[in-house]
């Protein structure tokens, strides 16, 4: 114990190159790379002799204990020691592993708390909420002892036929970034030493794929990659202290991303300040070869990674091994590089205090895991992400009102609460299809602690809206009709749900996509669609309900961004609800019975059609119309509904706008009065828009600036001061330097990006003022 590496009262700077001066270039490597849980297991049992052979030098992280197994948190816990055991005391070093994670919407790993999918979680426009659930997933990913989560994504999702966009903050960057920063902060906390390191995804650009397909070119100027998708990654890094970035699948004006020194090291490290590890998507340095065919082999394929900046390989160690190891011998990649890279990795370890702390209490690990509190938690953010798109006055649902009809394919199904990275949605993909190389279901106990390995359909327990609404109303109140099935034409069940729906006061249909990696699904990673309405004759269901008579709710349950004008025009209230998690019954109950008075926003906007894809708000000037006519022949140019946008069962009213405004150095405060005029207590998203309304380049239409959710009582007013920074106003300009110009700036303050209500222009006089985007300050609010 007398090595510098091993004391933590020695600096990390000083730890890590002395453990570096003792490595060899296997044992380098071997910390570059990454072996799957499931080749350490074999008959069911982990195996330490297996794991010496797989990990001869030790080895960087291990791939997802929690989303490859069955594995409880006990055992999941025994297990990370177990291999732990073997790195920290049978290699020659001793160096820790850590075991990687993913956790978009909750820790994707049995018994964890399943919150809402994260376009979702942005739909609350609650930062806050957003970081005490990362707090959540930080105590269970401690309980179990995996250290990295492959989370939050960062991508900028404007194209809603893209099957990931359920995984996004949504479309616009500030919105993205600050519920992003938010994450990160309850992720990692106040130290790595007590925290959790989170990876932002997907660098860069990955969501403007060309047509929305997965991992598809991306085409774009420098000047909109950086402004608007290098953003939200900017905000984690500056704001946050992001830990970790994984690179995007996709190539980007012919750079391929994993193999690219412009986008990883130029952009990322140099523009944005990142200084922390970057690890690949998964096989993304092998797609070098496959994908992009930049590299004729592996080996180069390895070069150009890693020479990129691309630290770590992940899954496994198909390019950072052998292949690797032959172009460093051979003298085409400098041992430099290695080290660069392997200094990165061993920094986080130290940070993480894995030499200190390596091994967790297996016997506590199950009390961190889905307690009353998280389930309480999961149920607000459910229902905080719930969006009330129209209503014409048939919700809230009296609680002592008539019989009500709950009706259609989302209204009693668990699996439809879950989106593609949740447990067990996630694991489909494993225990619905590989069974044979795996081994079938099996409920048993093997390992001996904790439960079965092999993956299964293990839900914490999802209460359903059937469920939700009968305990909230009254179970002999509320009838039940599937009406159909999520897919295909079968219209058996029509007769039985029109019937009940004549038969009640309120119909709630409640109508659904399917999140998932596996097919059948509506939306989720690799399942991208270029029909963005409803699957199967859900919307000819709507249409029979409404035909009926009967006021009509139609609740949209779903990771897709649908287009829903036909259904807009049947319903007396519209909703649409994210993939809600494991708490989505109630959440969504607790709305429609005003027990919770409704406050989710969009996080993207609603296309009319598909053909009107992408449709965003902050488009460049000139982009939200189609000229001469303004519109299309067959279709107004701007979305059904707007980012943004939101109903509430109160009302609330702007007045006394304010500004303070002078030079392009100094800040802009503007100061609103918000009344709820209503008779019910609500939070209202107060949004602050700007428009620069003559620039040297092409600037948005309106541009989201900063944005406060306020609990508003009946009757009642507050003031919101918001701050803004001139960094937060800055842009690249013709040379690309990153400046606000002098001139006129109106600033806009609303509802939603179409419902401004109060607006003023102020003139920013001064010389032009330069900033970096790495420096850029958020936006504050202060509330009276």
């Amino acid at each position: 114990m007398n090595e510098p590496y091993r004391d933590a009262s020695v600096p990390t700077v000083a730890r890590v190159e002395d453990l570096l001066a003792r490595m060899t270039l296997d044992e380098k490597l071997a910390q570059l790379g990454c072996v799957w849980i499931t080749d350490l297991i074999t008959h069911g049992r982990f195996d330490p002799e297996v794991a010496v052979e797989k990990m001869p030098h030790g080895i960087g992280q291990v791939t997802r204990i929690g989303a490859s197994t069955g594995l409880r948190p006990q055992g999941s816990a025994a297990l990370m020691n177990a291999i732990q055991r073997v790195a920290v005391e049978q290699s020659r070093l001793g160096i820790p592993i850590f075991v990687h994670e993913e956790a978009v919407g909750g820790l994707c790993a049995r018994d964890a708390t399943v919150f809402p999918q994260a376009l979702g979680l942005a739909a609350t426009w609650n930062p806050e909420l957003l970081e005490r659930i990362g707090a959540v997933i930080r105590r269970q990913m401690l309980a179990v002892g995996a250290r990295l989560a492959l989370s939050p994504v960062l991508d900028v999702a404007r194209d809603p036929r893209w099957g990931r966009v359920e995984e996004t903050y949504g479309e616009n960057p500030v919105l993205c970034g600050v519920m992003g920063t938010a994450y990160v902060r309850g992720l990692q906390g106040d130290t790595l030493s007590r925290g959790v390191a989170a990876t932002g995804k997907h660098f860069l650009g990955y969501a403007m794929s060309e047509g929305g397909r997965n991992w598809g070119p991306v085409q774009m100027g420098p000047r909109e990659l950086r402004e608007v998708y290098a953003e939200p990654f900017a905000a984690a890094i500056r704001d946050a202290g992001l830990a970790c970035i994984m690179n995007s699948y996709s190539s980007v004006d012919g750079l391929p991303c994993a193999g690219s020194w412009a986008i990883l090291t130029g952009l990322l490290r140099d523009a944005l300040g990142f200084d922390g590890a970057v690890v690949a998507d998964y096989g993304a340095v092998a797609l070098l070869v496959t994908h992009h065919h930049t590299a004729a082999d592996r080996g180069e394929a390895a070069a150009q990674a890693i020479s990129a900046g691309l630290d770590m390989e992940l899954p496994a160690l198909e390019c950072y091994g052998a292949p690797l190891k032959a172009e460093v011998e051979a003298g085409r990649v400098p041992i430099s590089v290695v080290d660069t890279a392997v200094r990165r990795v061993l920094r986080l370890k130290v940070e993480l205090g894995l030499f200190e702390h390596p091994y967790v209490a297996e016997g506590s690990a199950a009390a961190s895991f889905d307690t009353p509190g998280d389930r309480s938690l999961a149920r607000e953010a459910a229902a905080q992400s719930v969006i009330v798109l129209t209503n014409s006055g048939v919700l809230p649902i009296r609680t002592d009102g008539g019989p009500v009809a709950l009706i259609g394919p989302g209204a009693d199904d668990q699996r439809l609460l879950q989106g593609d990275y949740h447990y067990p949605a996630h694991l489909e993909i494993i225990f619905g299809q590989h069974t044979e190389t795996l081994g079938a279901y099996d409920p048993g106990t093997a390992p001996e602690k904790g439960g079965a390995f092999a993956p299964g359909p293990y839900y914490t327990p999802h209460v359903t809206p059937l469920e939700a609404l009968r305990e909230a109303l009254g179970a002999d109140r509320v009838t039940y009709a599937r009406g159909c099935d999520l897919f295909g034409g079968d219209r058996s069940g029509f007769p039985e749900a029109v019937e009940a729906a004549a038969r009640a006061d309120v119909a709630v249909v409640v109508v659904a996509g399917k999140s998932g990696l596996a097919r059948p699904a509506t939306s989720g990673e690799a399942n991208d669609a270029t029909d963005l309405s409803l699957p199967g004759i859900q919307e000819d269901l709507v249409e029979a309900i409404a035909a009926t008579g009967t006021p009509t709710v139609v609740v949209v349950l779903s990771g897709r961004v649908h287009t829903l004008g036909r259904i807009a025009s049947q319903a007396g209230a519209l909703l649409l609800m994210v993939p809600p998690g494991e708490e989505g019954g109630h959440g969504l109950a607790d709305i429609l019975t005003g027990a919770v008075n409704p406050s989710g926003r969009l996080p993207v906007s609603l296309p009319g059609t598909a053909g009107q894809v992408p449709v965003f708000a902050d488009t460049r000037s000139g982009g939200d119309r189609a000229m001469f006519f303004k519109d299309y022949i067959d279709s107004p140019a701007g979305p059904l509904f707007p980012f943004g946008h939101g109903c509430s069962y109160a009302h609330f009213n702007y007045s006394n706008l304010r500004l303070e405004a002078s030079s392009t150095g100094r800040p802009v405060t503007v100061a609103v009065d918000v009344s709820n005029a209503g008779d019910m207590g609500g939070d209202e998203v107060v949004q602050l828009y700007c428009r620069d309304e003559v620039a040297s380049v092409v600037r948005p239409v309106i541009q989201l600036l900063g944005f406060a959710r306020v609990s508003i009582l009946a009757g009642r007013t507050r003031t919101l001061t918001f701050t803004v920074h001139p960094s937060r106003l800055a842009f690249y300009d013709a040379e690309m330097r990153f400046v606000v110009e002098p001139g006129a700036f109106t600033f806009k303050v609303g509802a939603s990006s179409d419902d401004i209500r109060l607006e003023h222009t102020v003139e920013l006089t001064g010389e032009t003022a330069s900033y970096a985007q790495r420096e850029v300050v958020a936006t504050t609010v202060a509330v009276d």
